[in-house]
């Protein structure tokens, strides 16, 4: 099932779709809720961002050939990383498909992309273990970790390098039904395929990432966790169009401008 949360005469509505059309739901996809019978083309709607998380995860260096390649990009050794590690984006970063990403003035050429499969939570987790962990994801959809490579270095965190505005693409739909193991995240720049890898080939999977963290704290529902890229992104500049399809879920395209 596709799930999505779309704008119609200035309201923000949950809905499913089922090509062409989009059925207004009442209430939450994490809840008790109602399909309605109000039924819109997916062309006379706009699509927001498919969650709205109350805290956003993302996960680094999950992916065994994007260790390789960068090590050797950077003439050192590639270090794998030993245990599952994650860290957090912002909320005012997030943009649903085709919106703009907008590079500010001052940052340098080096703005890429990074294609990633994001994980939604559909229960209240704690302790979670791996007989139960699956029961507590909603779904499934497409992330685009854009990032400045130069403020990445030079900051002392993150801060802009990954959380400026506009610099988190999510969505378009939340799928409920796919099969991990069949999954590839393609990557297409001006229609110029960049980057095909199997979206599950991960150094820690799903279930470890999420056992580990909720060791620690409680995930709830709506709460996404972005699983980390596998390519060597190059950079994105005013006027490109960047495409993430990831299999069974869709496309998240967004143009791109500088101001």
């Amino acid at each position: 099932m596709k799930w999505c949360r779309f704008e119609h005469k200035k309201e923000i509505y949950f809905g499913i779709f089922e090509d062409p059309f989009i059925t207004k739901v009442i209430g939450t996809p994490f809840e008790n809720y109602e399909l309605s019978d109000e039924r819109y083309k997916l062309e006379d709607v706009k699509l927001d961002i498919p969650v709205v998380p109350s805290t956003f995860y993302a996960v680094g260096v999950n992916y065994i050939n994007h260790v390789k390649k960068m090590a050797k990009i950077r003439g050192i050794e590639g270090i794998t990383p030993k245990s599952p590690d994650v860290g957090y984006r912002a909320n005012n970063a997030l943009i649903p498909h085709n919106e703009t990403i907008i590079i500010p003035k001052d940052a340098s050429e080096n703005i890429q992309y990074e294609g990633e499969l994001v994980v939604v939570i559909g229960k209240v987790a704690k302790n979670l273990d791996k007989n139960n962990v699956w029961d507590h994801i909603f779904g499934y959809t497409i992330g685009n970790d854009v990032s400045e490579r130069n403020w990445q270095s030079n900051d002392r965190t993150l801060w802009r390098a990954k959380n400026t505005d506009s610099f988190k693409p999510m969505g378009p739909y939340i799928e409920t039904d796919i099969d991990l193991n069949s999954m590839r995240t393609i990557i297409r720049i001006n229609n110029e395929i960049k980057d095909d890898f199997k979206t599950n080939d991960m150094i820690f999977g799903i279930s470890d990432y999420l056992c580990k963290m909720t060791k620690y704290l409680t995930l709830y529902p709506g709460d996404v966790i972005w699983m980390g890229t596998d390519e060597v992104p190059q950079n994105i500049k005013d006027g490109d169009i960047v495409e993430i399809e990831i299999t069974g879920i869709g496309t998240l395209i967004n143009p791109v401008i500088k101001e």
